[in-house]
């Protein structure tokens, strides 16, 4: 739900992934087969729209510090650019981004994306990267990392 918060500018929300009752009303798909990896769940949630858009917001759901904020950032950083992504300090590239349809389009592997990497799909497309504030860019991996990563 804190990520699914940080889409409410979003026309759209399609979650990639096993359904759970959310606070927002969503749109549930997975990629087939399940557990393809980032790729694979990008590329369902694409398929899977039912408005035109000219951009994509892609997030991971284990990121509960993303604000409308990042979001923000994001879209206002992809004008000149295939998108936009966030990067930390070192300027590793986390899995927030605001994309281009048509050229993720243009540059997605065929078939499903199952066992691709993000890196492999962003390595073709001339991104602007947005370095991230306040730990936004933290992942929720353990209940140790969930306990670092409350906000209150």
């Amino acid at each position: 739900d804190r990520v699914l918060a940080a889409l409410v500018a979003a026309d759209e929300v399609v979650v990639a992934g096993p359904a759970t009752p959310t606070d927002r009303l969503v749109r549930f798909v997975r990629e087939d087969p399940p557990s393809g990896g980032p790729v694979a769940g990008v590329l369902a949630g694409r398929r899977a729209l039912q408005r035109p858009a000219s951009l994509l917001a892609v997030v991971a759901v284990d990121m509960p510090l993303l604000t409308p904020d990042t979001l923000a950032r994001l879209c206002r950083a992809v004008p000149g650019h295939d998108g936009a992504v966030l990067v930390d300090d070192s300027g590793r590239r986390h899995l927030a981004a605001c994309l281009r349809v048509d050229r993720l389009d243009a540059e997605a592997p065929p078939g499903t994306g199952h066992g691709q990497s993000w890196r492999s799909l962003l390595a073709p497309l001339d991104l602007a990267e947005v370095t991230a504030v306040d730990g936004e860019e933290r992942d929720v991996d353990t209940w140790a990392d969930l306990g670092d990563a409350d906000p209150a």
